[in-house]
């Protein structure tokens, strides 16, 4: 596959990726998490937003290979 295609289909995947985790993040935070104060929450949302990037460094890390000869 090239390099340019990858980069397509990589780019895809990362959006639908980040729209999903956000979704899902956003609704465990509103059933479990929303209400039990600063110390729950803060911890929560931090841990959550900085949670997606190991899946986007695959993707990336995926998207910028070297064509194959």
């Amino acid at each position: 596959m090239k390099i340019r295609t990858r980069k397509f289909l990589g780019t895809i995947a990362t959006v639908l990726w980040l729209g999903l985790y956000a979704l899902f993040v956003m609704a465990l935070g509103g059933k479990y998490v929303v209400g039990l104060g600063m110390a729950m929450e803060l911890p929560f949302y931090l841990l959550g937003g900085i949670a997606w990037i190991p899946v986007a460094m695959i993707i990336i890390r995926w998207m910028s290979r070297p064509d194959q000869v």
